[in-house]
């Protein structure tokens, strides 16, 4: 309970403004941490828009990255001057290298005391923020607001959609402003606002010719796609001419995981991992790769699916190609992914079905690590862990539904090969930027963004306690999510990497001390256990998902790893 007073203010300024203006285009939830510019903003000077203290920025920026990616409008986070800004950051680059639509807001020093470098923990806010942001600015006059707000939410939301960022001098913050004055009604776009090159319906005939010509073509999809709401019209196209699906980290789910034609997500560690020719697998037969929604940043490269044979490319996507000398495609079709897919669905109506070419050795390998019935004593394995989770997933979750959310570690690319998804965002990671700490913050997002659905979260020790102070966070707003901590004291994707480049590894670089990460959890308010065999952590993870509210798992892992099968990793 506030010591001071409990009403709102009443004197219209710029910080009712910029908050009433965020709820317009659609903004709930500010997620931050608040510091001296409390006198001028509560973050009650508008209705409907909640306040969710963090205890760092980080997590603020991928909460509302994650809150931003699932929902697909403009999400908020804020930070304080000079070390929050710079701490906020990192989710702000979170938000440019993932692709979410972030409003990053941060204090600024009083507007006549801004010597960047000179005066008490100011930093030129804006120089920081600009080189990953689609948008950066300061205000300069408190009834410029508004119009700023309009600005940062229309670049944010134009592709490849990204964060924008305003920096706020907190005299100004809580200056008056002129009430009189008329703006028009805001108009978020209801989805990203793409580019249209003229005549691509042209490329588009000569993607359907292509098609209509290969054995063996194959859809590469990424997030792009499902931003667009392609995901239907992929679907239905894919199941017409059977055609198989293939995508990126964060676009599982656009089929199914138990689809026939849902061939999975792709990482250039599979190989490695799985001790078999996966990409090859996956790619070789191919004759025709359509790129429907591809971002270079979600990290699966051209050169991953350039395995086998010769094979034609079609790209698709709203914007022109920002990567030409690295992926140069037959036909480029610039256009919003929707748009095309209604277009191709149109001219292939009349073609006949593809005969998909034959996983079925990757899948039984994929199987075979699942099912594996090994007890070891030096720790279960991360596969063992997903196939628990995938378990309780399908127990719990309704159809179509459930959030598995990674942190980033080696185990991260288990995910990626094992975890269940059965919906657009169904498996959450950091494709593009892949900050240790992401995961908790992350599954904050997706709880709030689908309150109803269960979420799970896997985290390495490592990533997980680079950031594990929200574990507060989670336990004060009482978001039932079920997190499992693999722990092995060790950074294992950073001993992997070793072991590649010098055949062995250098233990002060990659071991930490033990941490008693249920004894952790319990200290945050939320109920936690160890579980050391798969029907331990079975039945941890359905009492977690049983609770209605946070829970924790600690499960000791080790990897058998090889050095050699990541040679998909060069680039």
């Amino acid at each position: 309970m506030s010591r001071v007073s409990t009403s709102p203010s009443t004197s219209p300024t710029t910080a009712h403004a910029l908050l009433q203006r965020l709820h317009d285009h659609g903004v709930r939830t500010v997620f931050g941490v608040v510091g001296r510019e409390a006198a001028s903003i509560l973050f009650d000077e508008a209705e409907g828009i909640d306040f969710v203290l963090t205890r760092h920025e980080f997590t603020a920026g991928v909460a509302a990255d994650v809150l931003a990616r699932i929902t697909g409008r403009p999400q908020a986070c804020w930070a304080t001057l000079g070390p929050g800004m710079t701490n906020l950051s990192t989710g702000v680059a979170t938000s440019i290298l993932d692709r979410s639509p972030v409003i990053a807001l941060a204090a600024q020093s009083e507007s006549h005391d801004i010597f960047p470098n000179d005066t008490h923990q100011c930093l030129d806010s804006v120089s920081v923020m600009e080189p990953m942001t689609k948008y950066a600015v300061e205000l300069q006059r408190p009834d410029d607001i508004v119009d700023l707000v309009d600005s940062a939410v229309s670049a944010a939301m134009t592709e490849p959609v990204g964060p924008s960022f305003i920096s706020l001098p907190v005299d100004l913050l809580g200056g008056e402003i002129d009430t009189s004055a008329e703006h028009p009604a805001a108009r978020p776009p209801a989805k990203p606002i793409g580019a249209y090159e003229e005549g691509w319906e042209e490329e588009a005939d000569k993607a359907a010719e292509l098609i209509g010509s290969a054995q063996h073509p194959v859809l590469v999809v990424g997030a792009a796609a499902i931003r667009s709401g392609a995901v239907p019209t992929i679907r239905a196209l894919a199941e017409r001419l059977r055609i198989p699906v293939i995508t990126t980290y964060i676009a599982k789910g656009v089929l199914p995981q138990g689809h026939e034609l849902s061939y999975g997500a792709v990482t250039g560690y599979m190989d490695g991992i799985l001790s078999f020719p996966a990409l090859e697998t996956l790619f070789g037969p191919a004759d025709l790769i359509l790129t429907v929604g591809y971002d270079y940043a979600e990290d699966l490269r051209p050169s991953m699916w350039q395995r086998g044979g010769a094979k034609k490319t079609v790209r698709v996507s709203p914007t022109a190609n920002p990567i030409p000398r690295v992926y140069r495609p037959d036909v480029d079709i610039v256009t919003d992914v929707q748009a095309f897919m209604t277009y191709l669905d149109e001219r292939t109506a009349g073609f006949a079905a593809k005969t998909p070419h034959d996983i079925t050795p990757l899948r039984e390998r994929i199987s075979e690590f699942l099912a594996d019935p090994a007890q070891y004593d030096d720790g279960m394995r991360v596969h063992q862990v997903i196939d628990c989770m995938n378990t309780v997933m399908s127990e719990t979750a309704e159809s179509g539904e459930g959030t598995i959310v990674s942190d980033i570690g080696f185990f991260r690319h288990y995910g990626v090969l094992f975890a269940r998804a059965d919906q657009p965002f169904g498996f959450l990671t950091s494709a593009g930027c892949s900050s240790f700490g992401y995961g908790l913050p992350a599954a904050m997002g997706a709880q709030l963004a689908r309150p109803g659905q269960p979420t799970m979260l896997i985290a390495g020790d490592g990533g997980f306690h680079s950031n594990s102070a929200d574990l507060e966070t989670i336990a004060r707003l009482n978001l039932p999510i079920v997190t499992v901590v693999v722990n092995n004291d060790t950074n294992g994707l950073i001993e992997l990497y070793q072991n590649i480049g010098h055949h062995r590894s250098h233990d002060p670089a990659v071991k930490f001390g033990g941490v008693d990460f249920v004894a952790l959890a319990r200290a945050n308010g939320i109920e936690a256990i160890k579980a050391g065999t798969r029907e331990e952590l079975l039945a941890a993870l359905r009492k977690g998902a049983g609770l209605g509210r946070p829970f924790l798992v600690e499960v000791p892992v080790n990897y058998d790893f090889q050095a050699g099968g990541f040679g998909a990793l060069s680039i």
